[in-house]
């Protein structure tokens, strides 16, 4: 299992930061690079538990599915998100949120497996790992950018 998380303060009301990191409409922006859409189950506005949604996007060359439910929800401070189907062997992806010092401190955590033993863990320790940061990076430059200017 690899284990990837990322930190991102933004300086917004943790309510705010927590609506806009759910917001499907919010994430395909984010993910414009990829033309990443929500094809089935909740395709815009707010996701909320039990809920799923998948998506369609093109990830390393590859035009790939991805479903996924909203597995644990508290407002404000934390979701998260797990792979129903996709091409993982597990995806779960944690979302903490917490208010400190004027700022909202944004932590993804994300652990995931991959399907197929040995090949993957070569393919992930050189390639995937360092993808799916940077993902999620990019993801949270635009989700604090928006969060900031909301105001």
């Amino acid at each position: 299992m690899t284990t990837i998380i990322v930190t991102t303060k933004i300086r917004a009301p943790i309510e705010i930061v927590f609506d806009i990191a759910r917001n499907i409409d919010i994430h395909q922006l984010s993910a414009a690079k990829s033309n990443e859409k929500a094809i089935d189950g909740k395709t815009s506005g707010l996701i909320e538990l039990n809920e799923t949604v998948t998506w369609s996007g093109r990830h390393l060359g590859l035009q790939l599915l991805h479903k996924s439910r909203i597995t644990h929800f508290t407002f404000p401070s934390y979701f998260v998100d797990e792979m129903e189907v996709g091409h993982f062997k597990s995806f779960k992806h944690e979302h903490f949120f917490q208010f400190e010092n004027d700022y909202t401190v944004m932590i993804d955590r994300l652990d995931y497996e991959t399907p197929y033993g040995v090949l993957d863990l070569f393919f992930d320790k050189i390639v995937l790992k360092k993808y799916l940061t940077n993902f999620i990076k990019t993801r949270n430059k635009i989700l604090k950018n928006l969060a900031e200017n909301q105001q």
